[in-house]
């Protein structure tokens, strides 16, 4: 890709219904007056040609929200091959709407090592002791963390490669929890970027409180 202009687009799937938090489509929930949408898609629009954002039908962007809308599927999985559709960019960022502070200088990181793998993901290296439990769920096996690196968004790709993986996969019936996964199925490398702890996925009611107070933190500029 070196060498000529490169189209860059940002995808969110955004098509969820938000169970776990309890709050309808957690796309639309509010944090400190703007959307989890809304902060997703700013923080991106800077970067790329276009934003696409894939809703549930019948549902229609918010005013805070940069971007065009297309309908999304039924799973994560099936919006994000909707939205690969929708575009004719080389490179997409895959982003998850509930992730909503999102540093520059990852986006930034992500776009320069995609052009030499073809693939990147933001991470952290996981800092936490992990163990698996026992059949009662008890304390079971400690598990070593080292190496061990737990995946974020934004995740970048060449099109063409994620879209293939994206079209074996569902010619398989194979599910995946994020595209970075599609790409390591079909044999591919995937650069890992390091990312950020603000990056905190907003899932639960006590996540949405946390997001909340970062966010005045946040929007007062020390992003």
């Amino acid at each position: 890709m070196r060498g000529k202009p490169v189209k860059v687009a940002a995808l969110i799937p955004a098509a969820g219904s938000g169970t776990r938090l309890g709050l309808g489509p957690k796309a639309f929930v509010p944090v400190e007056g703007r959307t989890l949408l809304g902060r997703s898609a700013a923080a991106l629009a800077p970067h790329v040609h276009e934003v696409l954002i894939a809703l549930p039908a019948g549902l229609t962007l918010p005013d805070d929200v940069p971007g065009r809308a297309v309908v999304g599927g039924d799973t994560r999985q099936a919006s994000v091959l909707a939205l690969l559709r929708a575009t004719d960019a080389d490179v997409v960022l895959i982003h998850d709407a509930a992730r909503p502070f999102l540093p520059s200088r990852v986006i930034r990181d992500l776009l320069a090592a995609v052009q030499d793998t073809g693939a990147a993901t933001a991470a952290m290296p996981v800092a936490d002791t992990l163990v698996r439990a026992d059949p009662a769920g008890d304390w079971g096996t400690l598990t070593p963390r080292e190496g061990l690196w737990a995946v974020q968004t934004p995740q970048a790709f060449r099109r063409a490669a994620l879209i293939a993986a994206h079209e074996a996969a569902l010619a398989d019936g194979h599910a995946a929890t994020d595209d970075a996964g599609l790409i390591a199925r079909a044999g591919q490398p995937v650069a890992l970027v390091p990312g950020d702890a603000r990056l905190l996925k907003v899932t639960t009611p006590g996540d949405l409180l946390i997001a909340q107070a970062l966010a005045r933190v946040w929007d007062a500029g020390a992003s």
